[in-house]
């Protein structure tokens, strides 16, 4: 029997969430629990956060702390599909006739609200919390919601909803909106904005049902656009199909084309999937079958350690590497802390370090770990089958949040992606020592210092400088092999030409790789001693780093597009590095006088960042355009130099030399002043306003370059000359400080020897296509002995052959050994 309590009946305030509302009805925001777990999920309905009902009763702490008491519990089993009996064929689809099982088919789900506060369960949903646990199980849950918001970024407007041109307005009755003009489908319709026609929808299109009405209403009278009723909301979004250009598109002016037809759209709740909604639910439906290269299926492997991650739209490159750093003992020992408990977060959804700790307990507990427990009686299935996999979604959304690549779904680089996860786990610090104990920056294990020397080639002075870097890009020697012989024959006897035999090429060795990155190269500077033109220079190691990550680059310029080529790099399982070791500067040695353009640290003149120069003279362009690209796109991008480089090729300029006038390239001349917003909002960040004054002229006030500056010079003395203090006066601005200038007397004398411990593959032609997976080195559950282990996204498995795919990797995880 429906019970009530005082909460209920005072639940004037509650209201069903809104299309803009985040339903985190899928998964707790604590850990992977989720709603298919025996105990279900609990869903708050004042505040739509998910907690789990089990053991761990993160329901209840957030009922507590936010004194939000009602909640509705969600479980959901999976259905069992009949075996086709003895003899039956399978059903044969056709690629163009797949339709994506709807979660009510997958699905048989249950919903109980109860009050916290009062202990009741079984509460009536009728009324007010009807309506609000009806929009919560309707609602798009919180991952789909930002898949669907990621691909609605990348649709544009084009000429034909722009310039849409419509016929003379007239009042569309209600009436003339439930079915198609043509035959009596209610669902899947169509409005042409140009004359206001309803037809029905493609008849193959995601299974939607249709009988091509609304296409063939286009093809007789050419009009281009046409909304989807059903995905009609209030906030004014819905489908829109150019048929001209064949492809999904926004309208901006898509209210009032409406109301020229007498639709209002303020009231409209949507009643079917929008198109992309479909996509999202196909493309998760797709299954990869892992097996080796007999055709076997590779052994599954399960437990603590080796739990993998879902897809969850194109995001193997974030999986990979959240597996290759959460392998490292400075990352697991940082973030797994079963034992402390996590204060009170009003939103742990949009909580990087709540985030970091949930994916953490997910991956090394072991809790979810476990073979899947739906199988299909329906198919051929596996002996022991395939673990289900955790969807890092709102890590994933964290992550990606303001960025203009990995907000999106689509495929993108791993090794930038990595780049950018320990800035931000870095930037996360010290907030996190605030409400944390036994805090430390688990980046710091990537963290070394690579040491320049400049000697001139005329008198032979010499000036060091120290760069604090995090990782080693390294270029690839790309050296065809000559082309097989080819039989153009064919069998038949015909003389058609074969096909173009697939490139080979030279392998080369990583030691090879590093050896070209650390060798002196001759440079043009005007030494400040002499007068000479011309000098060498030469990074080596200064300190080496616990966790090396080092990118290999196998990229080339193949009709103006950087291609990745499949280049062989043997790589040994033990690496020495000793002979890469900077010796400082040496007895008998000058230095250079301060002052003039060959003091390529000094703050005078425009220094471009070495590791994306590399990247991009790799690519063949030449080493001015380079410079001008990187000084252009914010001097530490190199995909952004590239994209620049395309776009000003014909420039009249382009090859002239950079003219900076004497001054940075990059920051205020002198003691130009910095936009006092910037320093209060450095300083609310906990900076000091001379550091944050410092670190702004030395990125041209640029927010974001200013704050990684502060993070890379965490002991810089900051700027002090426009303080209004006491003693102020005689300090002025402060000697821009290079990175780890603490670091530059320490002695690190310990071996640089290194040990592979991970690898990042990536299968394809181009980093944002293709497929990322990664072979991580472990100890054996019930062995001493380590062995390579395959994550390829949910799926982990032992037997893969990881020597072959070394050759291919493109970012390796090297850890030092210290004995």
């Amino acid at each position: 029997m429906a019970t009530s309590c005082q909460h209920t009946k005072s639940a004037t305030g509650l209201e069903p969430p809104k299309p803009t509302d985040s339903v985190y009805r899928e998964d707790c925001t604590l850990c992977f629990d989720s709603i298919d777990d025996a105990a279900g999920l609990d869903v708050c309905l004042h505040c739509f956060n998910g907690g789990c009902a089990g053991e761990r009763i993160h329901g209840r702490l957030h009922a507590q702390t936010a004194s939000h008491p009602l909640a509705v519990n969600i479980r959901r089993t999976r259905k069992r599909k009949q075996p086709r009996a003895d003899g039956e064929p399978p059903e044969k689809i056709s690629k163009l006739a797949i339709k994506a099982e709807t979660a009510e088919e997958r699905y048989d789900t249950v919903a109980d609200v109860h009050c916290y506060e009062c202990g009741v369960d079984g509460i009536s949903k009728e009324g007010k919390i009807g309506e609000v646990v009806e929009g919560i199980l309707k609602a798009n849950t919180f991952a789909k919601q930002e898949e669907v918001k990621a691909w609605e970024q990348e649709m544009t407007a084009c000429e034909h909803t722009l310039c849409l041109q419509q016929e003379p307005s007239r009042q569309i009755h209600s009436g003339d909106l439930g079915h198609c003009t043509e035959c009596d489908l209610k669902e899947n319709l169509w409005l042409c904005l140009t004359c206001g026609n309803l037809g029905c929808g493609r008849s193959q299109w995601g299974g939607g049902g249709g009988n091509n009405h609304g296409i063939a209403h286009k093809d007789h009278s050419q009009h281009p656009v046409a909304v989807k009723l059903g995905s009609l909301t209030a906030d004014g979004s819905a489908d829109i199909y150019c048929y001209a250009c064949d492809d999904e598109k926004v309208d901006p002016e898509l209210v009032s084309h409406l109301k020229h037809w007498g639709i209002d759209i303020a009231d409209r709740v949507k009643t079917e999937k929008s198109m992309i909604e479909m996509q999202i639910e196909q493309n998760l439906t797709w299954e990869f079958r892992m097996v080796d290269d007999q055709g076997k299926e590779m052994q599954p492997m399960f437990g603590a350690g080796f739990t993998g991650l879902k897809n969850i739209g194109n995001s193997c490159y974030l999986a990979s590497v959240l597996q290759s750093l959460f392998a490292m003992p400075e990352f697991a020992q940082r973030y797994y802390r079963p034992d402390e408990a996590i204060p009170p977060i009003t939103k742990p959804a949009e909580d990087l370090e709540v985030q970091l700790r949930k994916l953490a307990d997910g991956l090394l507990s072991g809790r979810y770990g476990k073979p899947s427990s739906y199988v299909d009686a329906s198919e051929d299935t596996p002996e022991q089958p395939w673990q289900d996999g955790l969807a890092p979604a709102m890590l994933k959304h964290l992550i990606g949040r303001g960025h203009a690549e990995f907000s999106t779904m689509r495929q993108q680089d791993s090794f930038e992606l990595l780049l950018h996860l320990l800035k931000l786990v870095s930037r996360s610090q010290p907030g996190a020592r605030g409400q944390y104990k036994d805090v430390s920056d688990p980046v710091e294990a990537f963290r070394f210092v690579m040491e320049q020397k400049l000697q001139c080639l005329g008198c032979k002075k010499v000036r060091y400088r120290q760069d604090e870097m995090e990782n080693l890009s390294v270029a690839v020697p790309i050296k065809r092999l000559p082309p097989r012989q080819q039989d153009t024959t064919m069998a038949n006897g015909g003389d058609k030409e074969a096909e173009k035999p697939k490139d080979e090429f030279e392998p080369v060795t990583l030691k090879q790789c590093l050896a070209d990155f650390t060798a002196p190269e001759v440079v043009e500077l005007d030494c400040s001693a002499c007068g000479n033109k011309g000098f060498t220079k030469q990074s080596l190691f200064k300190t080496f780093p616990t966790i090396l990550a080092v990118n290999a680059r196998r990229f080339e310029i193949v009709n103006w597009v950087p291609t990745k080529q499949d280049v062989p790099v043997i790589v040994d399982e033990v690496v020495d590095m000793e002979a890469y070791r900077s010796k400082g500067k040496q007895a008998g040695e000058e230095e250079l006088p301060d002052g003039g353009s060959a003091a390529a640290s000094t703050s005078t003149a425009f220094v471009p960042n070495e590791m994306a120069l590399e990247m991009l003279t790799s690519m063949g362009f030449p080493r001015v355009r380079c410079e001008k690209a990187l000084h252009a796109t914010g001097n530490s991008d190199a995909e952004a130099a590239t994209a620049w480089l395309f776009e000003h090729m014909e420039d009249a300029d382009i090859d002239s030399p950079l003219d900076l006038g004497g001054d940075s390239g990059s920051k205020p001349a002198g003691g130009a002043a910095v936009d006092p917003e910037s320093i209060e909002n450095l300083g609310n960040m906990g900076f000091s306003a001379p550091q944050a004054r410092q670190a702004l002229k030395e990125t041209g006030g640029d927010m974001e370059r200013a704050v990684d500056w502060l993070f890379s010079h965490p002991d810089a003395t900051g700027d002090f000359g426009d303080d209004e203090q006491e003693g102020a006066g005689d300090v002025g601005a402060a000697e821009p400080v290079v990175a780890a200038e603490a670091d530059v007397n320490k002695e690190d004398t310990k071996p640089a020897r290194f040990a592979l411990k991970s690898i990042v593959c990536h299968k394809g032609s181009s980093i944002h296509a293709g497929h990322y997976v990664a072979f991580i080195k472990k100890t054996l559950p019930g062995s001493e002995e380590e062995g390579w282990v395959l994550f390829n996204d949910e799926k982990v498995a032992l037997g893969a052959d990881a020597e072959e795919m070394k050759e291919f990797a493109y970012v390796y995880f090297f850890r030092r050994q210290l004995v």
